[in-house]
């Protein structure tokens, strides 16, 4: 299996009971989306919420592009997967003014239901299930290990409809493509946010499972949806680092530079709102007012409080100089999260046979057009176990095909000129930011898909040219995924959701997924 945050690392254990597990992970096995989350996990746990409550909240903020059965599927497990990770060790807070979990509320909430640990619920979880994975005997977890592509029944020539058979893993330290054949492959691999310029994602998240999956042969859907976050810190040296949802939650106030809330002109919900409408409210008052950021505003909460709720945002501001108990903190919003990507059933598989998806690189139908707060982590345990059981009666049942080839390098040789590699890096980032960001236009996204095409034809030809690197193997999966996005944001001729285009500002009446395939056989490995 490839990915190593809470989907993967579910699916690892759940499996791992029933055979070996390989597990495949870029980096050290916490560097994930899961392991920054601070916000937490969102479940109805609490005496005045109700399943329905929830549901209806989900399907609000999805914008008419939720699948309710799926929203119900995965909400009624709500209860049962925080108890699962409660025994495998998770600590959430407890609450000190009454029996039970210490529950947040976050915008598109209209409950207390998000358990915490503190603002660092992600970095609890992924401890947590990182500790049992590495000490199971029957998972094995390769670090610094990027996988290339998927192997499928159909680039061996095989009969039958196409099914998964492996993948190709580049070992980063080695320099070599080593062969993983198995009878079934979990694509945990996380989201794309690499693919613009501003994100609060980790460096590993650069859309390989997304664009993997599209070579494979897999249906990508909805990848237009994009959610912004409103509130990363804005600060040269801070890198990516986010300001939880959570603390608008609490009761902080965003303002402009002259001191003056301005969510309020916005939205009845104000600072509650979700995340679509608080995200195009700020990239609205930067461009009115030519500033580069606005300010979330703590100092009217008890100081205490939040240095007690808020310890990981309190600390890592301070470092700044920032004392956001006396100060409001510089934010700006940040590509944050892909609510579109490999199209799942219930049971988390996709439509290539044997090959499974779970977390953010999946499209299961509950975030629709906009995901709710905190939903994530939900979903990704949920579906992770649901796609561990259908695996394991597969993989039982699954007969040893023909081998998979070694690795053919052709006539590639050692990478020559980095700077290829980097420039169409960041070429990419930037006009995914300018032209694919938070408000779209027409003219603006064909600019994009033209320019992209011709990124495109470069990326290629330097990919058959040379030897593998984790760089360019990035770029390449990178480069797929931002055509994937405009080519989907070009066809939604309405606005919905995450999606603004200025051109049709309207949402349109009939509710449609943007689905995009792959045709015809896989690229071949040499030109």
């Amino acid at each position: 299996m490839l990915g190593s945050g809470i989907a993967g690392l579910s699916f690892a254990l759940r499996t791992a009971e029933h055979g070996s597990v390989a597990l495949v992970t870029k980096k050290g096995a916490p560097e994930s989306a899961t392991n920054y989350a601070q916000g937490g996990i969102a479940a109805v746990v609490g005496p005045d919420d109700s399943f329905e409550a929830h549901v209806g909240d989900t399907l609000r903020a999805g914008a008419g592009l939720c699948r309710e059965d799926v929203v119900r599927f995965v909400i009624e497990r709500g209860p049962g997967a925080i108890e699962r990770l409660v025994e495998l060790g998770v600590r959430f807070d407890a609450s000190e003014r009454s029996p039970g979990y210490d529950l947040g509320k976050e915008g598109g909430h209209s409950r207390r239901r998000v358990l915490h640990a503190a603002d660092f619920t992600g970095q609890e979880i992924e401890r947590a299930l990182v500790e049992r994975c590495e000490s199971h005997p029957n998972i094995e977890i390769l670090t610094d290990s990027l996988a290339v592509d998927l192997v499928t029944s159909r680039k061996l020539g095989l009969p039958g409809p196409p099914r998964v058979m492996g993948a190709y893993v580049l070992d980063a330290g080695r320099g070599e493509v080593d062969v993983f054949q198995a009878p079934v492959v979990l694509l945990a691999t996380g989201g794309c946010g690499k693919v613009y310029l501003c994100t609060s994602n980790p460096d590993i998240a650069s859309g390989d499972g997304m664009a993997m999956a599209y070579r494979a042969g897999a249906t990508i859907a909805n990848m237009e949806f994009v959610q912004f976050h409103p509130t990363c810190l804005y600060h040269p040296e801070a890198g990516s680092f986010l300001i939880s949802e959570a603390v608008r939650g609490e009761g902080a106030l965003l303002r402009d530079r002259q001191r003056q809330r301005f969510m309020p002109n916005h939205d009845e919900r104000a600072e509650l709102a979700p995340r679509d409408v608080v995200a195009r409210a700020i990239d609205f008052e930067l461009k009115r007012t030519g500033e580069d950021c606005v300010y979330l505003d703590c100092t009217g909460l008890d100081p205490a409080f939040v240095r007690t709720r808020f310890p990981n945002i309190h600390e890592r501001c301070r470092r700044f100089g920032l004392d956001i108990t006396k100060h409001p903190i510089p934010v700006v919003p940040a590509a944050h999260y892909a609510c579109g990507g490999v199209r799942t059933d219930r049971c988390g598989e996709t439509d290539v046979h044997n090959l499974f998806a779970a977390g953010e690189v999946a499209c299961t139908g509950l975030h629709g057009a906009n995901r709710l707060a905190s939903n994530s982590l939900l979903e990704g345990i949920v579906f992770a176990e649901a796609a561990a059981k259908t695996a394991i009666g597969r993989a039982l049942e699954t007969p040893p095909e023909a081998r998979i080839p070694d690795w053919d390098t052709g006539q590639a040789v050692d990478p020559t000129e980095e700077v290829m590699v980097n420039a169409n890096w960041d070429e990419i980032r930037r006009l995914m930011w300018n032209y694919v960001g938070i408000v779209r236009s027409r003219k603006r996204l064909d600019r994009a898909q033209r320019r992209i095409e011709l990124l495109q034809e470069e990326i290629r030809s330097y990919y058959w040219d040379f030897r593998l690197t984790t760089d360019l193997v990035e770029l390449r999966n990178l480069a797929t995924v931002g055509e994937l996005i405009v080519r989907a944001a070009i066809s939604r001729r309405e606005s919905r959701g995450l999606h603004y285009n200025v051109d049709w500002p309207e949402t349109g009446r009939g509710a449609r997924d943007t689905l995009q395939r792959l045709e015809g056989p896989e690229p071949p490995r040499s030109p």
